[in-house]
């Protein structure tokens, strides 16, 4: 990394010309003492995978809380601002026994 001397700012090195200019508007001179060496690093794109409900469901965190329906103790929950910004989110479940969902009565 090298530093304007006028200004302090950051050299950056130019695409179309092989120089170090700074916003300010020096340029650096002296090529061969800034090694100036342009590098783009090839991404390559992770593939998109695609789940299916039971795989979602099975990411939401597990609670312990009885079903109404069928008196399970665990469930899967998750929570959605169905209101305003300023009030507190729902909280939804799905037991793991039964499946059923239901919203929290708080």
């Amino acid at each position: 990394m090298m530093f304007c001397p006028k200004c302090g700012s950051l050299l950056v090195p130019k695409k179309s010309k092989k120089e170090i200019k700074c916003s300010c508007g020096y340029i650096h001179k002296d090529k061969e003492e800034a090694k100036i060496k342009l590098s783009d690093e090839l991404v390559k794109d992770k593939k998109i995978e695609v789940m299916d409900e039971e795989d979602k469901i099975k990411t939401m965190p597990l609670t312990t809380i009885d079903c109404p329906m069928c008196d399970s103790e665990s469930a899967r929950f998750w929570t959605v601002q169905t209101r305003s910004a300023d009030e507190a989110e729902t909280r939804f479940f799905r037991c793991e026994k039964c499946h059923h969902i239901w919203r929290d009565a708080s």
